[in-house]
């Protein structure tokens, strides 16, 4: 995303054929309330930041900006809203362009515009260096995509709780945040063995359901039922192991984001090795 997709061409209303470029507010509250379709949150944040530190350093050198005072207050609460969503602490103390001008007089860069670009540099440096961070993390930690051509399991909760786990995996970034990622697992592995498991078929005669919890019981019976007549140990074990690891991480208080990610990965693919199994039968 570039800083310009943040504007639309709208048509002069006394000129025909002729265009010019506003900002796009509903755009910006869209930001502000959520991630938006089809993009990432690092993504969104790069650009919209891009654009108020230019729009700032414009505005205190030749004033002749893009925005007006009411739209760069909005473009600002949306950025800090976004930057609230990546857990990125954010020392922005102005609200517009007017309360910006007052911060720069109380910092004492009310006569030289190269003081004003300095104090925007240092309000917004760490933010696009810990969105840059982001960024390249993603490029290279993104979780484990399925080998088949389907991008989702067809299980309707276990593909909401899988993308879940996605979206807050991307935006983890201290222990309590990859905990919380164990518990994404988790809730995958519950979702998944609500779908896989099938009463009128995986219960014995007497038997009473497990409870959803009871994920490596009902998973193991699962895999019985569907490998009869092979030897199911090894991927009974593995399975188990899975699971396993999903809840110590579920459970740690330190837990890494190599942590995380390895459990992330795990129980992504038990769902999609359930699916394969119960759909290749």
């Amino acid at each position: 995303m570039r800083p310009d997709d943040f504007f639309e061409s709208i048509e002069s209303p006394v000129l025909p054929g002729i265009t010019k470029q506003r900002l796009n507010s509903d755009l910006l509250e869209q930001v502000r309330r959520g991630p938006l379709n089809g993009r990432t949150d690092v993504d969104v944040a790069i650009a919209l930041a891009l654009l108020i530190d230019s729009e700032l350093k414009v505005y205190g050198t030749t004033g002749n900006t893009q925005m007006t005072n009411l739209q760069m207050r909005q473009a600002l609460l949306s950025l800090k809203s976004v930057l609230s969503r990546l857990h990125i602490d954010a020392d922005i103390s102005f609200r517009d362009f007017e309360t910006f001008r007052s911060w720069w007089i109380d910092n004492g860069a009310s006569g030289s515009w190269r003081a004003r670009r300095d104090l925007v540099n240092k309000v917004f440096g760490p933010i696009h260096d810990a969105l840059s961070e982001m960024e390249e993390r993603g490029m290279t930690s993104h979780l484990v995509e399925p080998i088949t051509p389907h991008q989702r399991t067809g299980w309707p909760q276990v593909d909401i709780e899988i993308a879940e786990l996605r979206r807050h995996f991307d935006a983890a970034r201290t222990p309590q945040d990859y905990r919380a990622v164990g518990l994404d697992c988790v809730a995958v592995l519950n979702a998944v063995s609500t779908a896989a498991f099938d009463p009128t078929i995986n219960l014995r005669e007497g038997e009473s359901e497990p409870p959803v919890d009871n994920t490596k019981n009902r998973l193991e019976r699962v895999i019985e039922d569907s490998l009869v007549g092979q030897d199911d140990k090894a991927l009974r074990k593995h399975v188990r192991a899975l699971i396993e690891f999903a809840q110590e991480v579920k459970h740690s208080t330190t837990p890494s984001r190599r942590d995380a990610g390895i459990a992330a990965d795990g129980v992504i693919q038990l769902a999609n090795v359930m699916r394969r199994l119960l759909e290749e039968a």
